[in-house]
């Protein structure tokens, strides 16, 4: 049975007048977003790219690819869905995110086992995503991530 997980921070400011807005947000985080990705990790790239903004500007700074714009986003999106498959272990540590009006962000480790073009790997990424609410849902407007080295 595959790990799955989300690890991470529990919520530091419960008189935060925003309290709502972040606990809501920490539940989409740990539910939608958390399910896309790892159903990316298992070769489907469509959760993922229904939880992305159709509006610009909207960017990946990848560790394996960038990506600038809808066009080259769709395409990045397509090729990683038909690089990863058999993912056994897919954990997000959430180590920090705010929400800020319509804008959030999220900063953590991505620990994950999976088939990458068939050969199985095991690594773990750098994840800074940042966020913007359009028509009241969640959607991702930029990514950042990168190897983490020991």
């Amino acid at each position: 049975m595959p790990t799955t997980e989300i690890v991470g921070i529990a919520s530091t400011w419960a008189h935060d007048e925003d309290m709502t807005d972040r606990d809501d947000f920490l539940e989409w985080v740990t539910t939608a977003l958390y399910e896309a990705e790892l159903a990316l990790h298992n070769g489907d790239a469509a959760p993922r790219r229904a939880l992305w903004s159709r509006n610009e500007p909207v960017s990946v700074l990848g560790a394996w690819r960038s990506a600038y714009g809808q066009r080259e986003l769709d395409e990045l999106f397509t090729t990683l869905g038909r690089s990863f498959s058999d993912c056994t272990s897919y954990v997000f540590e959430l180590q920090a995110y705010d929400v800020a009006g319509d804008m959030a962000y999220t900063a953590g480790l991505e620990h994950t086992s999976a088939s990458v073009d068939g050969v199985p790997r095991t690594y773990t990424l750098r994840a800074t995503q940042v966020y913007r609410r359009e028509d009241g849902e969640w959607r991702v407007a930029h990514r950042h991530g990168d190897s983490v080295t020991e």
